[in-house]
């Protein structure tokens, strides 16, 4: 049986396919579009994912998208009734359902089939559902605490249960307009950062301020009975004006979704173009602390509802690696599984097993361990790419080295990295989701005190105050954080040891954080291989890795990664076998 699974006229578009309940490829559009948070129907992403199969559009069993537009009907009808604005909102949904009741038609229009060659079953998945199925069903849990927390979808902006085999019993919601995403997003604008999927950047800002402004978070931020929590409307226009939306097939727009009044309780609003203060940064640290806080009363109350220590967590709140890392301290959980592309994208893939469970009846066989199931390129591929740009690379002072084995070019690029350059590393399938594990990643030394303005300032042109994270051998983690666990998709943040600090200042955050990534030799072995390298050389099992881009998607194929390399000041590119270095200029 084959299932489609789509992430669809929705930000962070995405695709997924299942071969007899059995992940076999997943990718996001925006990495071939290269439009970052590709929004609309992932048409690369689906023709990538059949051909990865070998299978054609008309030998799909299933489709499976994931939203339901008649979930939550009655909530809808009830916002119609009880605001002037409810009308535009639910129409703004209906026209978004009747795309997803044409979405055969899509799939043979990006296929360039008839769509009456179809004949896969459509399946509409509450977005929520999606999301809690996308963690629990693909985790390596039997049974667990489910939870999905994200800004909204199908109405709701959360929802918690129990995962049992392959069943989910939804046991709590909370719906709209109340809403920790909403939250923090009206935060993130609040704080000047206008595009979609900022949140991340109020997260990095957030240590280098105090949580001095709580008294204020806790006016915008109601904790109730049983877990649940309320929004003060007052401060917010999503539910009255409601908030613009583009999900086009461009990159996804959101309007402003906080009132003047946030501004009279905060001070001024921040200008994207104005510099930050230590305000800021305490209003970023508040925020944080009041979604936190938030967070853990719902947590601590499915854990006693569900009586387990096992947590399954998804939604775009999931996203928050710094919360993540809390959860043993702050909860009596004490296993967390949080699928590598924990946002919407996930949803594709929580669709896909919901509805091959549903429909087989058949038992979990499947444990998604690594996030490596995007595109990956053959030797041939990758010597054609560079050939192809063989007087750019000399223009640029590049030679071509071919090393011939591996372990010649473990330690080419070992010894390159502890000297302080730059390397790109582009080897086996992409990752899916939207960090760097090692696959598509910008590498540096965690030693240097000054490798993140290297970084900043060879390649990544971004924000000073944004953290860069570190890959270490799972077997020398407990060594270096204060945590013994697997970490294998990089979404917790946990302290470093304090004695470690000042070995490995260009990971260590500022309130002696990091956002790790463990790594094993069965998950990614040739990534393993070189952080063992580097560590047998300098006694730091650990590298500083980055995403594989400069302000643009996460590269995807040969031709972008040289790209990246000839437009940034990148001194080493390896692709596969291949080393391209720079030698002049």
């Amino acid at each position: 049986m084959l299932v489609i699974g789509l992430n669809a006229y929705h930000a962070d578009a995405a695709a997924c396919i299942l071969r007899d309940g059995v992940l076999l490829a997943a990718a996001e559009e925006e990495r071939f579009s290269r439009i970052k948070h590709s929004a609309g129907f992932p048409a690369h992403a689906l023709r990538w994912c059949l051909d990865a199969a070998g299978v054609a559009a008309g030998d799909i069993d299933h489709i499976a998208i994931n939203r339901n537009p008649r979930a939550n009907i009655g909530r809808k009808l009830l916002h119609v009734l009880s605001h002037s604005s409810g009308y535009s909102l639910i129409r703004d949904r209906l026209s978004n359902a009747k795309r997803v009741g044409g979405i055969a038609e899509d799939v043979a229009k990006a296929c360039g089939v008839e769509p009456r060659s179809i004949r896969a079953r459509i399946h509409g998945v509450g977005h929520h559902r999606a999301h809690m199925a996308s963690s629990f069903l693909v985790s390596p849990f039997a049974d667990a605490a489910v939870v999905s927390v994200d800004g909204f979808g199908d109405f709701l902006s959360a929802a918690w249960g129990i995962g049992k085999g392959t069943r989910i019993d939804v046991l709590g919601q909370v719906g709209f307009p109340h809403s920790l995403g909403m939250f923090y997003l009206a935060l993130t604008q609040y704080l000047g950062f206008p595009n979609y999927g900022d949140e991340y950047k109020v997260m990095g800002l957030a240590p280098y301020g105090s949580p001095t402004r709580m008294p204020e978070m806790r006016k915008l931020v109601h904790l109730g009975a049983q877990g649940s929590y309320s929004l003060n409307l007052d401060y917010f226009v999503h539910h009255t004006q409601g908030a613009a939306m583009t999900w086009g097939s461009g990159e996804p727009v959101i309007g402003k979704v906080f009132s003047d009044r946030l501004a009279e309780l905060l001070g001024p609003v921040r200008e994207t173009h104005e510099a930050l203060e230590q305000r800021h940064m305490d209003i970023a640290a508040s925020a944080q602390a009041m979604y936190e806080e938030a967070l853990f009363h719902l947590l601590n109350h499915v854990q006693q509802l569900a009586g387990t220590t096992r947590l399954a967590l998804a939604g775009g709140c999931a996203m928050n690696s710094v919360a993540n890392g809390k959860i043993f301290e702050r909860t009596a959980f004490r296993e967390l599984y949080v699928q590598s592309a924990a946002g919407d994208a996930g949803g594709a893939i929580g669709a896909a097993f919901d509805t091959w469970h549903v429909v087989s009846k058949q038992d979990r066989c499947f444990v998604m361990d690594h996030a490596y199931w995007g595109p990956e390129f053959s030797p041939d591929e990758m010597e054609n790419a560079v050939a192809l740009r063989s007087d750019e690379l000399l223009a640029a002072g590049c030679e071509l080295v071919r090393p011939g084995h591996e372990s010649l070019l473990l330690d080419t690029v070992a010894a390159a990295i502890a000297e302080g350059k730059v390397i790109g590393w582009f080897q086996g399938r992409m990752e899916w989701g939207p960090r760097a594990l090692g696959n598509r990643s910008i590498l540096g030394d965690p030693r240097r005190a000054d490798m993140k303005e290297i970084l900043n300032l060879k390649i990544k042109r971004r924000e000073s105050f944004r953290p860069f994270a570190p890959s270490i051998l799972r077997e020398a983690t407990h060594e270096w954080f204060e945590t013994d666990g697997d970490v294998p998709f990089m979404l917790q943040v946990f302290q470093v040891r304090a004695e470690k600090r000042p070995l490995i200042p260009a990971v260590t955050h500022v309130n002696g954080s990091g956002r790790l990534q463990t790594v094993s030799e069965a998950q990614n072995a040739r990534y393993y291989r070189l952080i063992r390298r580097f560590g047998e050389t300098t006694g730091v099992p650990m590298l500083l890795n980055t995403s594989f881009n400069e302000n643009e998607p996460v590269v995807c194929r040969p031709t972008e990664a040289l790209d990246c390399f000839l437009r940034t000041r990148m001194d080493m590119l390896v692709l596969g076998d291949l080393i391209v270095r720079r030698v002049a200029g």
